[in-house]
Order: structure tokens, then sequence, then C-alpha cells
């Protein structure tokens, strides 16, 4: 067999055609649904089962099981879902993912969309240069769309010539007839191949290739998809390496549910190929059995004719040709069938036990410390809501959670200032960034909640309340913004090797100092039941002190840079690191009035 390095790299351009264009289409979709897909993911899954629908219909529309489960992991990351709905989103997405093959089944061998796929990309290419990012995004979604369909096209027409030189093809041919052994072998290999091109959906493509073109059987075929659904969960346990133990918990999840789900499709292997075989057959365009036979039937000089894109003129080739196509679109339907069915069964067994698969990932991964739940929504959840009365005072518990977590926050920061070792201080800061992101979520469910509560009913005085806790939400999140800021100058001054002096090391350890006092005491008027104006004044005075301190240091800062006592570099980064401290002070102070002088308490 003539097969070149140059064929081999044509090969391998042809998959990433593929998995480019899957990528586009994906992020192209998500960009123009905006938020909408994450509102629709948090808000969805108020039980087991609503979760699982809105897996399914999140990932059919985007195209990527891998994309929904690594924002379910984000999700639970940041406190936004528990284990038990990540669960359930999980499985719904094992099913989505399934539409890739019924595309592929549906035009893949039918029609030849690569002819469609240069003029969609003259429709899609002057999307990409508008001004509106709405219509960017549908430009992608259309670029990805052609680029996937025209690399699966060249995927089919640049693979080795295996049928007419079975030769190439004789050691896989060996073991495809070793009962279970085979299953169980090319299980493995679906699983290998889909970790190495981190994509299902391209491996259920290059199977649904390599089966319609007769180089395995049908069962072998079946035994690949199988390996794909454990491969494909290598996707989100890579993105929880460095989340929280919630995150890691619901990744292993996602692996656990398809390793059992293949246990099971193991036992029955043979009898539930078999009954997806009679289906295909009797409802179908026919027997997925019977291209391997057909195949065996001819000469290779006219499997070569066939198979080829050259025009025939013997009515009997032709023929002969549409009786190929028919039988690689049963084969194609067979194994899209097999891939919908077993992820369907798996789901109606599997759904049960979420309880069960809550515990045992919280035995294989225990909390690692106290602060692990502290990325949980603890008091509110935003599916239901309680009554008006008990909805307020579980907001208001919520928001001085989310105040203790800023505090925490801002002596992370502070431990980043003197952090020498640059390991250490890459993961310190990647923390702190985390935890921005987090407070950003938080601060967009708490605030969609209370509006949930505003459109209740509620009298004029809880009405209040619900606005003054907007309000303070938003301010906290104004502190996490901050505290991330000052994080930001810390990294942007060790990156410049800038150093500070010792006297600039003392101006920012007393303004530190100062603006913990008051986050600790807004912390704990946060969680104090009822207050009163004199609980206001110490954090004026606090205020005030950490003004005047400013104006203080901003003056002497002057004063140095004249006298060349400090670099101007240093300088800068010591004055932006004062400023956000002043800041932090002005955004504790809002909180506090916002608690004490509109009756906050009322609730």
């Amino acid at each position: 067999m003539n097969y070149s390095f140059l064929d081999f790299l044509t090969l391998v351009g042809a998959l990433g055609m593929f998995l480019y264009g899957m990528k586009t289409m994906s992020e192209g979709l998500q960009k123009v649904a905006g938020n909408r897909l994450r509102n629709i993911l948090s808000a969805m899954t108020t039980n087991r089962f609503t979760g699982v629908l809105t897996g399914l219909i999140i990932t059919a529309i985007i195209q990527s099981s891998s994309a929904t489960t690594v924002m379910v992991v984000s999700f639970v990351n940041a406190g936004l879902l528990n284990l038990a709905q990540a669960i359930g989103v999980i499985m719904g997405a094992n099913v989505g993912t399934t539409v890739t093959a019924w595309i592929i089944s549906l035009f893949g061998f039918k029609v030849d969309i690569s002819a469609f796929a240069l003029p969609l990309i003259a429709v899609g290419l002057p999307m990409l240069f508008s001004k509106k990012s709405n219509w960017m995004s549908l430009g992608e979604f259309i670029m990805g769309f052609a680029l996937l369909f025209l690399g699966l096209y060249y995927l089919k027409t640049s693979v080795p010539d295996l049928q007419n030189h079975p030769e190439a093809l004789s050691f896989i041919r060996n073991y495809t007839s070793m009962g279970y052994g085979s299953v169980l072998l090319f299980l493995l290999l679906g699983t290998v191949l889909t970790v190495i091109v981190q994509s299902s959906s391209a491996t259920v493509a290059i199977t649904l290739i390599m089966c319609a073109q007769g180089w395995i059987p049908f069962e072998m075929a079946a035994a690949m998809v199988l390996g794909e659904n454990i491969g494909t969960t290598i996707t989100a346990n890579l993105a929880a390496l460095s989340a929280n133990t919630s995150a890691k918990r619901a990744a292993i999840a996602h692996l656990m549910f398809n390793i059992f789900g293949v246990c099971w499709c193991i036992l029955f292997f043979y009898p539930f190929t078999q009954l997806i075989s009679r289906i295909v057959t009797q409802f179908g365009p026919g027997d997925p059995h019977g291209l391997s036979h057909f195949l065996n039937t001819l000469d290779p000089q006219t499997v070569e004719l066939i198979t080829s894109d050259q025009p025939l003129s013997d009515a009997r080739l032709i023929a002969l040709q549409k009786q190929l196509l028919s039988l690689q679109v049963s084969v194609s339907f067979g194994l899209s069938l097999f891939h919908t069915m077993f992820n369907f069964c798996n789901i109606c067994i599997m759904i049960w036990f979420v309880k069960l698969y809550v515990r045992i990932c919280s035995a294989i991964i225990p909390a690692q410390d106290a602060a692990e739940g502290d990325f949980q929504l603890k008091y509110i959840s935003t599916g239901i809501l309680s009554t008006s009365e008990l909805s307020l005072m579980q907001a208001r518990k919520e928001i001085a959670v989310y105040g203790d977590r800023t505090v925490r926050m801002f002596g992370m920061v502070k431990n980043l200032l003197y952090e020498e070792n640059e390991e250490n201080f890459l993961q310190l800061f990647n923390r702190i960034k985390k935890y921005e992101e987090i407070s950003d979520r938080m601060d967009i469910e708490i605030a969609n909640y209370l509006t949930k509560v505003l459109e209740g009913r509620l009298s004029a005085e809880g009405k209040d309340s619900v606005r003054i806790m907007l309000r303070a939400d938003s301010e906290i999140e104004s502190i996490a913004d901050a505290c991330y800021n000052m994080a930001r100058t810390v990294k942007r001054r060790n990156d410049a090797k800038s150093s500070f002096t010792e006297g600039q090391l003392r101006h920012i350890e007393h303004m530190i100092r100062l603006v913990e006092e008051a986050l600790a005491h807004m912390s704990l008027i946060l969680h104090k039941q009822h207050t009163s104006q004199n609980d206001i004044a110490y954090t004026y005075n606090m205020e005030n002190e950490i003004n005047a301190y400013r104006d203080l240091l901003k003056s002497k800062s002057i004063e140095s840079i004249d006298g060349k006592e400090y670099k101007y570099a240093d300088t800068v980064y010591y004055m932006d690191l004062v400023a956000e401290c002043e800041k932090l002070g002005d955004y504790v102070l809002n909180v506090v009035q916002a608690i004490v002088e509109k009756k906050y308490n009322a609730y």
C-alpha cells in the first residue's frame, strides 16, 4: 500500500480541521447565547430530572459534552451548583453529545456536505469582521460548522486504503474474533484514542468512518463507542485539577457514571448490540452487519471503483455503489442508535443512585479542611423561594457569609505581599483570582434571588430591606474587586523586579491594619441581629483615618520622589496599593451605612 508521510500529515490535518471546526462552532454558539446558557444551567437544576434535561439540551446546542462538564465543574467550584445537581447535568450531557453522531449519520453519508462548506465560509467570513459582537459570534458558528464537515470529508478521503490492502489491517483483524477479549480490547482502544484526541465527537466520527468502510465489524465499533464514553471524562478531570474539593468530586462522579455504565453494558453487550441491530433493520435503513458481508462478496477492483470519487458509467457498478451507500448509512445509524440508547439506559438506571454517587465521591475525595464548604451557597437556593420573611432572613445570612469571604480574601492579599517563593506566590495569586470569580458569581446569584423576592408580595418595609441588601451585595463585590486589584498590583511589581523600601513597607502595613480593622467591624455588623447608630461611628472614624493616612502618604511620596529617595517605578506600585486600600475603606463604609442607616435589621 502506497501511503506516504504526506498522506499521514493530511489525515492529521483533517482531524485537526474537524476538531477546530467543532471548537469554533461550540464557542460561537456559547457567545451568541451569552449568559443565557449559564443562567439556564444554574436555574434549571432544582431536581435530578430537570438537571438531566438541562445538560441534554445545552450539550445538544453547543455540541460539546466536554464544554458542558467543564462549565458544570466551574459552577460547582463557585458554589452555584451542589454535587447532586452537577451529577444530573453531567448525565444529560452524555446523551446530548450523541447528537454529533446523528448529524454525521443523517448528512455525512447521504449528502456531500463538503460541497456546501465553501459557500458557508463565504457567508460566515464577512460576519467575522462585523463590529457587532453577535454577528461576529454567528460568523464563528457558521465557519465552525463548515470546517467541521469539511474536516469530516477529508477524514473519509485521506484515510489509508485498507479495504483494498487488507494486509495492512491484518493485525487488527486478528483481534476481532476473540469474543469478550476483543470487546475489551476495542473498548480500551476507544478510551485511549479519545484521551489523545481530547474529543469524543471526533473519535465517534473516526469510528463511524472505520465501520462504514468495513474495516472493523459493527460490534467492535460499538465497543470503541463505549470506550469513548470513558475517555471523554478526562477533560472534566483535567479542569478540576486546580479546583476545590466539590469540583473534583463532580469530575470524579462523571468518570464513575461512565465506568459503571460501561460495566453493565459489557455484561449484556452481545444481546444489547443484537437488539440495536434488530431495531435498525426493522425500523431503520437496514442491517448494520450487512456492509461487511456485502464487501466480502466483491473483488478488490470492484470495491476500489465503487468507493472512489470517480464518476461511473457501468449500470452494475452504479447499482453496487448505491447499495454500498445504503449499507454505510445502516452502519452509521446503528452506531448512533447504540450510542444514544446506551447513554439513555445508563441515565434511567443511574439517576436513582445520585445520592449514592454523592456519598461515594465524598468518601473518595474527603474535604481537605473546614473551609472547603465555604464555596457553597449556604442559606439560599436560586430555584425555589421560601416565604417572604424567611427569604429575607436567608438572604441576610448569605450576605454575611459573602462578607466573611471578602475578609479572608483581603487576608490572602496581605500574605501575597510578603510571599517570596515564586511557586507559592503564583498559587496564592491564582487562589485570589478564583475568589474574585466566585465573588462575581455570588453577587449575581444573590442579586437574582433578591430580585425574585422583590417581585413577590412584600410590605413597603420588606421591599426597602431588599433594596438595601442589593446595595450591600454590590458593595461587597466591589471589596472583592479591590482585593483582586491589589493582588494584580503586587504581581506587576514582582514581574517588573521592583521592590519597596522598608519605609514604604511600614506605611503599607499600617494602611493594611487600618483596612483590616474596618473589615472586621463590617463583618461584625453583618452578623448582628440588631444595629444602632453607635455601630456606624466606629466605621466613620476608621474611614476618616484611612483617608487622612492616604493623604499623608501621597504628599510624602511626592516629596520622596523629589528628594530621590524612591524610584519612580516603585512609587507607582506603592501608591496604587495605597489608593486601593482607600477605595476599599469607602466600600466598607457603604456597606455599613446601608445596614445601619436604612433599617436593614427590620427582618
